[in-house]
C-alpha cells in the first residue's frame, strides 16, 4: 500500500484520522509534523476511546497523541523488527535518522483479502452511540423513522417499512399483496435462495424461468411464456447490481394484471432509464446485510408508493397489532422489525451512499482496465442500453473448466472470492418448479465474484489478475 494512505498531519481532526484509518484498512494512522517527522500513532481503538470519552469528531488530534509508541529505524535488522510485533501491534512505522517517516512494516501472517466489507467512515459510530445512550435500542426510536423516510426518498418512492432482513422484506411484501396457496409467482433461476424461499413461505408456487445471456437478469420472453391464469406476481432480481429490463417487465405485468415485487438486494442505486430500481414494483425490497452496498449489519426494507400497502405492511411487521389499540391483534402478524441501533447505522450509510457507489465504480473500472489485455475473461456488462449498473461485487466469467481452479488458486493466496449462485433449478429442493433453464446453468458455471472492498488497491488487483492469468 502507498505510504501516504497511512499518514495524517498532527493538525488533523479526530474525524480526519478516523477516515484515514478506515480508508487504509490497516487499523492505524501515522501522525507526522510539517517535516514528515513521526510524532505518534493512532489506532482505531484509540479513536473509539476518544469518542466514548466525549470528544467530538471535529476536535484536533494533536493533544491526544501518545508519545509512547513502537517504531523501527530504517537500518534495523528484520529480525529485531519482527520481535516488536504482538497480538496488539500489527503495523510498525519505519523512520530515518531525522525521524522522518520513510516506510512501514506489517505483520503479514495469514493476511486475508476479503470479498466484501462495510464502508463505515461516516457518522455510523456517532449515531449508533446516540441510539445506544438514548436506551431506545429495540424496535422503537427516531432512527427507524428517519431511515425509512430517507431510504424511500433515495429510491424515489413515498414510503418505507424497515425489516429485520431482506428475506423477510420479500415475505412481507408478498403477504401484504395477499399472495398465498393456489397462486404462482415467477422468479429467475440465477438468484439467492431467499427470493424463492419467500414465495414458498406464503404457500404459493414459485415458477423458475431462465435469464438473459448479456445481463444475467430474468428474461422477459421467458416470463411471458410462464404466465398462467394462476400467476399473481413477478419478482425481477437486479442480480449483481445489474438492472432488469423494467420496460418489458412492466408491460407484461400490466397486460396480465399481475404484481411486480422487485428484489433489489444487490442493486442499491442502480437505474433503468435514469429511474432508480425499487421505484418500479408495487412493492420493492432491499437487503442491508453486511456485504451489501449500504448496510445495517442485518436488515431490509420494503418501499412502495401505496399508502394502503404501507399501512398494511406496518401492521403485519409488528405482530398484526392494531395501530390504534395496543395489544389488540387484527391479523396474524410477524415480528419482522428492525432495531433502532441498526437503523442508526443505516441513516449514516444513506448519507454516504453516493460516495460509496463512487468508490465501488472506481474500483470496478480499475479491474476493468487491468483485465482489458487478458484474453478469456469477461466482466459483467456495463454498456447495456438503458441500464446503469452499480458495482455490488465485481463479477467476471471465465472458462467453466478453469473456474474452480481459479477459485482455489486465489483462496490459497489469501484472496476471498465467490462462485456465482447455483441456479435454483439445479438444486433438488427446487427442481420441481423449473420451467427449463439453460443460460443460467452456463453462466453460473463460469462466474465468480472478486474482492470488492476499499481494502483492494492497484497492487491487490495486479496480484489477483496475475493469479487468474496464470491459470486462464
Amino acid at each position: 500500500m502507498n505510504l501516504e494512505k497511512l499518514i495524517c498531519s498532527k493538525s488533523a481532526t479526530i474525524k480526519d484520522v478516523m477516515m484515514c484509518i478506515n480508508e487504509n484498512a490497516k487499523g492505524a494512522a501515522f501522525i507526522v509534523d510539517e517535516a514528515v517527522r513521526l510524532v505518534g500513532i493512532m489506532t482505531d481503538g484509540d479513536i473509539r476511546r476518544l469518542l466514548i470519552d466525549g470528544y467530538g469528531l471535529n476536535d484536533f488530534i494533536e493533544e491526544h497523541i501518545q508519545s509512547d509508541f513502537v517504531y523501527a529505524k530504517v537500518n534495523e535488522e528484520p529480525e529485531n523488527i519482527a520481535k516488536k510485533f504482538n497480538h496488539r501491534i500489527r503495523i510498525i512505522p519505519i523512520i530515518n535518522e531525522s525521524r522522518q517517516l520513510v516506510d512501514y512494516s506489517e505483520f503479514d501472517e495469514n493476511i486475508h483479502l476479503s470479498l466484501a466489507s462495510p464502508y463505515l467512515n461516516g457518522n455510523e459510530y456517532k449515531y449508533l452511540m446516540d441510539a445506544f445512550l438514548s436506551t431506545w435500542i429495540s424496535s422503537t426510536g427516531k432512527y427507524i423513522t428517519k431511515f425509512e423516510e430517507n431510504f424511500a426518498e433515495y429510491c424515489g418512492v413515498k414510503y418505507g417499512v424497515a425489516t429485520a432482513n431482506g428475506t423477510v422484506a420479500l415475505h412481507l411484501a408478498l403477504i401484504a399483496l395477499g399472495i398465498g396457496a393456489g397462486d404462482e409467482v415467477i422468479v429467475p433461476d440465477l438468484t439467492f435462495a431467499a427470493t424463492i424461499n419467500a414465495v414458498i413461505y406464503t404457500g404459493a408456487t414459485p415458477v423458475i424461468v431462465d435469464i438473459e445471456e448479456d445481463s444475467w437478469c430474468i428474461d422477459p420472453d421467458e416470463i411471458e411464456k410462464a404466465i398462467t391464469p394462476r400467476t399473481k406476481a413477478i419478482i425481477p432480481v437486479h442480480v449483481y447490481g445489474q438492472p432488469c429490463d423494467m420496460d418489458r417487465i412492466c408491460e407484461i405485468a400490466k397486460g396480465h394484471d399481475i404484481y411486480i415485487v422487485e428484489d433489489c438486494a444487490e442493486a442499491h442505486g442502480a437505474e433503468w432509464r435514469s429511474k432508480k430500481v425499487g421505484s418500479f414494483g408495487i412493492i420493492s425490497c432491499f437487503s442491508f446485510f453486511g456485504n451489501k452496498v449500504i448496510t445495517t449489519g442485518e436488515g431490509g426494507i420494503c418501499v412502495t408508493n401505496s399508502k394502503e400497502l404501507y399501512e398494511k405492511m406496518r401492521i403485519l411487521r409488528d405482530h398484526g397489532m392494531s395501530r390504534e389499540r395496543k395489544y389488540y391483534h387484527e391479523v396474524i402478524g410477524y415480528n419482522y422489525r428492525m432495531t433502532n441501533l441498526q437503523a442508526a447505522i443505516g441513516v449514516a450509510q444513506i448519507e454516504r451512499v453516493d460516495d460509496i457507489l463512487m468508490w465501488r465504480a472506481k474500483l470496478e473500472n480499475q479491474y476493468r482496465n487491468a483485465f482489458s489485455n487478458i484474453k478469456g475473461i469477461r466482466l459483467q456488462r456495463n454498456d447495456l442500453s438503458n441500464r446503469k449498473k452499480i458495482a455490488w461485487l465485481v463479477s467476471i466469467l471465465v472458462d467453466e473448466n478453469k473456474r474452480d481452479e481459479v477459485l482455489i488458486e486465489l483462496k490459497n493466496n489469501g484472496i476471498d472470492t465467490r462462485a456465482f449462485f447455483i441456479p435454483l433449478s439445479e438444486m433438488d429442493l427446487y427442481k420441481k418448479y423449473d420451467r427449463g433453464c439453460c443460460r443460467s446453468h452456463q453462466i453460473s458455471k463460469m462466474g465468480l465474484n472478486l474482492p470488492t472492498t476499499f481494502e483492494v488497491d492497484l497492487d491487490g488487483i495486479e496480484k489477483i489478475i496475475s493469479l487468474i492469468a496464470s491459470i486462464i
